[in-house]
């Protein structure tokens, strides 16, 4: 079938002159040419060109002066673009504006306020499509990372904070990158981190862990509802080596100085490290990841929060280990109180996470509740990390024994809602795989778009490209000849300078990193003396 050009190629056709109404005829034909219509019309094409080179700039003329009476830009692309569109790229295109009107009218709902009872088993479609942007957007915290050793810079983003999305290919993304988050590598999970082989690197102790980002005017108003602060963290780029690192042994939330009202809320030791620890001895981990986030959600909220035209939501997401930390930072933010506006206003925090493990007892599950912190977990049925820790008592353990175990050290429970996936229902993945494989987040997207509900057939709902599956896997079966592990960082970051010699470019920037108010907010939150 032929490639139909899309809007923004149309868009394309105009060139950048057009939006200020001055283009000339040739820049026309250039852009003109680089399209792939369909077959019949590059056939008539040739044809006009072989008889009459006059009759192409003729169709030419005849199409500008067609878009210079309409009434913008923006109609001219789509009057145009919908007569070489397809019966089935008219129904997705007219899919896609109902469900994100329906999104608009039904944000709570979707972000859990009623635990998406009704929503999960038969699938919801916005939903779907929500879960799925929320996982693509811990998926861009593995796209970014540079955990190649050989780079001096790995264990950083390879994207500056003001480029992420674009640099990302996720121009229509609508957020914007307000801050970067880093954590130190003085921690129980030393496979969690990666380090470069160089010894003058970018930080000895420090990772780029993920990011937060907030939703700009535009699709606040036109696509979700409301604006959104979007935190995502990444998880681990090792394969599954981390599992073999976690203690297992509950901590009190209290013992690392975060506020809790009840010392019996505890959480696995590894998790808390590395939400907590700090090395002032690095400019990047001088701060906790934890002091990291709640100023720059203080600060966003300061600023979003009592806006007249748009409530605002708090979205946390993370996939692995990255899962976890969603879980501890959702907790911390609420039980700090920075989900209320000065007016007062309740700020809802949704946590989205995928193939992520247990995090604390029964009585950090029930505080998460007791706070409002809404919680939806994607997993793969096969993938062992959701099934870690508490391998032996957990949540699937009669209620009477989990009370008197709950004390243990090692007695675990998941929080929140469960959208249970299975990767042998699709028939585009391989059925037998290893456990690294069966936990892949691409994956786990994939079975998103192709599920409808328990028992129903696998159908792929929004045309999202399965090959994305074997970016950094072999997953995919052989027949539909996608190269496992295709996707490679250009020349390895390597850029030619003015002398012609092949280098590595200088990345990290200041604006990446620095908050020059941050020990303002530090002081307000009481985080610049131990609670």
């Amino acid at each position: 079938m032929a490639t139909i050009p899309s809007h923004n190629n149309l868009l394309t056709i105009n060139h950048k002159n057009s939006i200020t109404g001055h283009h000339s005829s040739s820049s026309l034909n250039t852009n003109f040419s680089e399209i792939n219509f369909p077959a019949k019309f590059r056939v008539a094409t040739r044809a006009l060109s072989r008889t009459d080179e006059s009759s192409l700039s003729a169709v030419i003329s005849r199409l500008e002066r067609e878009r210079r009476e309409r009434q913008g830009l923006i109609d001219e692309a789509e009057g145009v673009g919908e007569r070489w569109m397809t019966a089935e790229d008219i129904r997705r295109r007219d899919k896609k504006t109902e469900e994100e009107r329906r999104l608009r009218d039904t944000w709570r709902k979707i972000q859990g306020e009623d635990d998406w009872a009704g929503l999960i088993d038969p699938m919801d479609p916005i939903l779907r499509s929500e879960l799925i942007r929320y996982g693509e957007m811990a998926q861009a915290c593995y796209d970014a990372f540079d955990f190649d050793p050989a780079s001096k810079y790995c264990g950083t983003s390879r994207f500056s904070r003001l480029e992420f999305f674009d640099s990302l290919g996720m121009i229509d993304s609508g957020y914007e990158v307000a801050r970067y988050l880093y954590a130190t590598s003085n921690i129980n999970l030393p496979n969690f981190f990666s380090k470069s082989r160089w010894s003058k690197v970018w930080s000895k102790n420090a990772n780029w862990m993920g990011y937060v980002a907030v939703s700009d005017d535009e699709t606040s108003r036109n696509r979700l509802g409301r604006r959104d602060i979007a935190i995502a963290w990444r998880g681990t780029v090792t394969k599954l080596e981390w599992i073999a690192d976690l203690k297992d042994y509950l901590k009190p939330v209290s013992g690392n100085n975060i506020r809790c009202p009840d010392p019996a809320v505890k959480v696995e030791s590894g998790f808390l490290d590395l939400y907590t620890d700090k090395d002032k001895t690095c400019k990047f981990a001088k701060f906790s990841a934890r002091e990291q986030i709640l100023t720059e959600v203080k600060r966003l909220v300061e600023i979003y929060g009592d806006e007249d035209d748009s409530d605002l939501s708090i979205t946390v997401t993370g996939h692995s280990l990255g899962g976890a930390l969603a879980m501890l930072s959702a907790y911390d933010i609420a039980e700090m109180g920075l989900n209320r506006s000065k007016n007062g206003k309740v700020i809802p925090v949704t946590v989205l996470t995928y193939g992520g493990p247990r995090v604390g007892n029964v009585r950090f599950k029930d505080r998460m509740e007791e706070l409002g912190v809404k919680v939806l977990r994607v997993v793969n049925v096969h993938d062992v990390v959701p099934k870690s820790p508490g391998l032996f008592l957990n949540e699937s353990r009669p209620h009477a024994l989990m009370k008197i175990a709950e004390g243990l050290p090692w007695c675990y429970c998941h929080v929140g809602e469960e959208l249970t996936l299975d990767h042998q229902n699709s028939p585009f993945l391989k059925p037998s795989v290893d456990f690294s494989t069966a936990h892949n987040l691409e994956a786990m997207l994939h079975l998103l778009d192709g599920y409808h509900g328990k028992g129903e057939r696998f159908v792929l709902s929004s045309g999202r490209d399965h090959a994305l599956v074997n970016k950094a896997s072999d997953f995919l079966k052989e027949h539909l000849q996608i190269p496992p592990f295709w996707r490679q960082d250009a020349n390895k970051g390597m850029v030619r300078n003015s002398e012609g010699r092949w280098i590595q470019a200088e990345r990290l920037r200041s604006e990446d990193h620095h908050s020059p108010d941050i020990h303002h907010h530090l002081s307000q939150l009481r985080l610049d003396h131990p609670l």
